[in-house]
This record gives C-alpha cells, sequence and structure tokens, in this order.
C-alpha cells in the first residue's frame, strides 16, 4: 500500500493498518504527543488503533512545541 506521510510517499508493507500501527512503523518517537490528521481531518487519540488506513491516503504527523515569551 502506498500512503502520502508528511507530503512523502511511503510504501508500507502491510494491509490496511491502523494509525497507531502507523506510528510505530514510522518509529514516531513519543506518539502519545502527536496529533495525527488523516486526509485532512484530525484523528482522536482515542481512535488511533481503530482507524483503518487505505491506499492513497494522506497522513500528517503534527508535533506541537511549546515555548515563547
Amino acid at each position: 500500500m502506498i500512503l502520502k506521510v508528511n507530503g512523502e510517499a511511503k510504501t508500507i508493507a502491510e494491509e490496511q493498518p491502523s494509525v497507531m500501527k502507523l506510528l510505530f512503523l514510522c518509529n514516531v518517537e513519543s506518539p502519545e504527543l502527536v496529533s495525527v490528521q488523516l486526509n485532512g481531518k484530525f484523528v482522536g487519540k482515542d481512535h488511533y488503533a481503530t482507524s483503518q488506513l487505505h491506499d492513497n491516503d494522506e497522513v500528517d504527523f503534527l508535533y506541537f512545541l511549546g515555548g515563547g515569551r
């Protein structure tokens, strides 16, 4: 299956992985701190394990950093 992850085409050997599995496959550090958009819509963290991905889906991992004054 081919997914677009953070703007880059990525081939995934697994059929219909979940968002949680994709986080693991992409070696995302601290997945509990990452927000995920699937085809332009945010996925709730409580749905990471049940949200299945399909060929040509677009997934973005978003990291929110604090700071500033």
